[in-house]
């Protein structure tokens, strides 16, 4: 159902009028209008997109993060509240998409033989030149799921405070708390990064 989304097709960090036009076409996919539900999932699946590769690092695998991710909001679309802000519901389904695949994959290699040694080749002395988003995607990556979650979905996707907490099942505070503990831990890593540079 999920198309692959390019980064062209993105949309920016949208207000409450966006939020608004999302959770109308929400609305309209649980009316089984089949253009609803085709422009909803153009619109929201470049977020969701970004959400997953921000974790996995690995295009295959958000994108199969994805697909999984719009099938579980096709078969839970009647529990949409109407009215209500669409993103955090839907984050709150990509949320526990993730986790169960990770859950998956931890017990996939628990199951794996552990190798003696690492074969000659895989490892190289020369570090490649990051470009700035591969660059900010691994300090992402250096935040606890948490923070990095919480940083995703207020700057990504530009959700407000409340629906970030709505999302994730916390409070304001909490919230708050997780940004401010991840933009510190940022401050750090860029300072690093600059003083290794030097």
């Amino acid at each position: 159902m999920a198309s692959k989304p390019s980064r062209a097709d993105s949309p920016g960090s949208g207000g409450s009028e966006e939020q608004g036009e999302l959770s109308l076409l929400m609305e309209r996919y649980q009316d089984a209008e089949a253009e609803a539900a085709e422009e909803l999932v153009g619109r929201v699946s470049p977020i969701l997109f970004r959400f997953f590769l921000s974790y996995t690092h690995d295009v295959g695998r958000a994108e199969d993060l994805l697909q999984d991710c719009w099938v579980r909001i096709h078969r839970a679309r009647h529990s949409f509240r109407r009215g209500e802000p669409l993103m955090p519901w839907v984050f709150a389904i990509a949320r526990h998409t993730r986790l169960d695949a990770l859950r998956k994959r931890i017990r996939r290699k628990s199951r794996e033989a552990l190798m003696d040694s690492i074969p000659e080749g895989l490892h190289t002395t020369e570090q490649p030149r990051l470009a700035p988003r591969e660059n900010f995607e691994n300090m992402l990556a250096e935040l606890p799921d948490s923070q990095r979650e919480v940083i995703i979905m207020l700057k990504v996707s530009g959700m407000t405070l409340e629906e970030v907490a709505r999302a994730t099942s916390c409070t304001v505070g909490s919230v708050k708390q997780k940004a401010h503990r991840a933009y510190a831990k940022l401050r750090r890593i860029l300072n690093d990064r600059k003083d290794d540079s030097e």
